[in-house]
């Protein structure tokens, strides 16, 4: 997973655009029962690019991947 950004106009805009739909479903998905809001808007707003959320985000992802996987 890498969130470098390549200089590439329409690279950069379809993230943002995906990062608003991430965060729209995600709202959504707080109040209805199958989607996975807080993951939604946390995946929507690593796309749109605060330097620290995606520090933060990347982190909880590694945190995740040791807590949980097979080789303990």
């Amino acid at each position: 997973m890498s969130f470098e950004t390549n200089g590439n106009g329409f690279v950069d805009f379809f993230k943002k655009a995906a990062g608003v739909l991430l965060i729209i479903l995600g709202t959504l998905g707080l109040f209805l029962p199958f989607l996975q809001g807080i993951a939604m808007i946390l995946a929507g707003l690593a796309l749109l690019g605060n330097k620290k959320l995606k520090e933060i985000v990347k982190s909880f992802f590694e945190y995740i991947k040791k807590k949980f996987s097979k080789n303990k």
